[in-house]
């Protein structure tokens, strides 16, 4: 599709878009519709669905299908608002040179950063979580050697070449859908009552034991919560759209097939699950819900199997975080948001960008052992509510951009926002409403306050920034001298 406009585009959308076609074009092409396809399903299927949604229900009960579909529906919206800007302009940058073009620099500044440091902190997380079921089978093998050693495999596969990431994250995600689609056919069978040995729960684990909703809104509000930052991850394969075959197609292809099948995933699997289980067994929480369901079907060995599967969410969680952390560090160098020695390519990779991400995070995994009380709860308190300041860039970004790429190259839209502006507004109003619940609980009102304070220290910090360039960008037109990094970026934008 062409890159070209119906009418010039507008000045301060200009200079980050031919900034950021620039930058693409010398990435690596490398990645097939398959690799996309794989990263968007992969992409939120994680630790997060298999371990941590046991909380979710130990909180809401049977409720915890209601939380996951209100969740699950505005996740929707949230790609659907980012597949229509990712599709009409693919960049490595995603959601940051979206909110660059429509918002401003300080803005691309402040979501790119924020999510850089997200994936980063992650990666440490994944990878200690990693380490520790490792550690498990083999007894007295020190984890942070682990740590490092799963960073090195990914590091390698990283800095090779982007089809190597590609492949590495089809299989791992495959493996996870293979796993949580058996889960779900078993527990289906198990509630028809076809299993032998297995007596169809009916509906009393839903209505029994204090009911559907045992523990109330302020239960249902907890559960809600955790369903929302269950489904952080989708946002990758935007990024990954830029380096593939056929940009404009992809990211509409992965964007359109992946929301309705992870929906089934999260949805179904909470239903499947508490119609099983008792939501107050200990095992949901304290083990996770899925071990827990295996268990109460009399699998053999299913901490085991449950060991084998996580690991397996981990690693891949690992190796996509390295990577949306260097594209996205390298985009914002090329935009003039960062330090210009993380921008090199060589063959098609930004390896300085990979090497900085990486080693951030083994630093994160080093802050977990050296200063486990007081440091690394504070960096994983300001990455908590990341997400959410991400989507809600991603929202106010397309609200902006859809009039504007109507209005100049209404072509482009191959993907659109349902009910637009509507459906966009009533997305960035729910995103207010989950700020004001967790204000509401205590385990979450101090990470919203951390992660507050890392946006407004960003937010400042890309003010500045902005000003600085603007007062340099004026000096410039008035002694007839312009910054060479533009004059270069418009030679590629002029040939298409």
């Amino acid at each position: 599709m062409s890159r070209t406009s119906a009418s010039p585009p507008t000045a301060d959308s200009a200079a980050p878009a031919t900034a950021t076609a620039t930058a693409d074009s010398a990435l690596a092409h490398g990645l097939k519709q398959r690799h996309l396809s794989m990263i968007a399903l992969g992409g939120v299927i994680g630790a997060g669905l298999f371990v941590s949604s046991g909380a979710g229900i130990a909180a809401a009960g049977p409720s915890i299908i209601i939380a996951y579909a209100i969740s699950g529906l505005l996740v929707m919206m949230v790609m659907r608002m980012l597949g229509e800007m990712s599709a009409a302009n693919p960049a490595s940058g995603s959601f940051s040179v979206h909110a660059e073009r429509a918002i401003g620099p300080w803005a691309g500044f402040t979501a790119g950063w924020s999510f850089w440091f997200l994936l980063c902190v992650a990666v440490g997380l994944e990878g200690i979580g990693a380490a520790q079921i490792v550690s498990g089978w083999l007894p007295g093998t020190p984890e942070w050697a682990w740590v490092a050693l799963f960073m090195v495999i990914f590091l390698g596969t990283n800095l090779a070449a982007v089809k190597n990431f590609g492949e590495f994250e089809f299989w791992f995600a495959a493996l996870k859908v293979i796993a949580i689609t058996l889960f779900l056919v078993l527990g289906l069978l198990a509630i028809l009552g076809v299993l032998p040995d297995a007596d169809a729960p009916g509906l009393s684990n839903l209505t029994g034991d204090g009911g559907f909703l045992p523990k109330g809104m302020d239960g249902f509000i907890i559960g809600l919560l955790a369903s929302v930052f269950a489904y952080g991850g989708l946002e990758t394969v935007t990024i990954a759209a830029a380096e593939s075959e056929n940009p404009v197609q992809g990211v509409a292809k992965a964007v359109r097939t992946a929301m309705w099948r992870i929906s089934v995933f999260y949805i179904g699997s909470m239903a499947v699950i508490v119609t099983l289980v008792p939501w107050d067994d200990p095992k949901v929480a304290k083990v996770g819900p899925f071990y827990a369901m295996l268990d109460h079907l009399g699998v053999g060995s299913a901490a085991q199997i449950m060991n084998v599967v996580i690991l397996i969410a981990l690693l891949s969680a690992m190796n996509a975080n390295i990577y949306g952390a260097s594209r996205m560090a390298r985009s914002l160098v090329v935009r003039g948001q960062g330090p210009t020695v993380l921008g090199k390519i060589s063959n098609g990779v930004p390896r300085n960008a990979v090497l900085f991400s990486s080693v951030f995070g083994f630093l994160c995994v080093l802050l977990s052992y050296w200063r486990p009380d007081d440091v690394f709860p504070w960096l994983l308190n300001m990455i908590g509510a990341v997400i959410l300041v991400v989507w809600i860039f991603i929202a106010v970004s397309q609200l902006i951009l859809r009039s504007r790429t109507e209005r100049e190259a209404p072509e482009k839209l191959v993907v659109r926002m349902w009910f637009f502006p509507i459906g966009t507004v009533v997305a960035l109003v729910a995103m207010v409403g989950i700020f004001l619940l967790m204000l509401r609980q205590p385990d979450t009102r101090d990470q919203l306050l951390a992660t507050g304070a890392l946006t407004v220290g960003l937010i400042g910090i890309g003010l500045v920034r902005q000003r600085r360039r603007g007062s340099d960008g004026d000096r410039d037109s008035h002694t007839g001298d312009s910054d060479s990094g533009d004059q270069v970026a418009e030679v590629p934008a002029q040939r298409r």
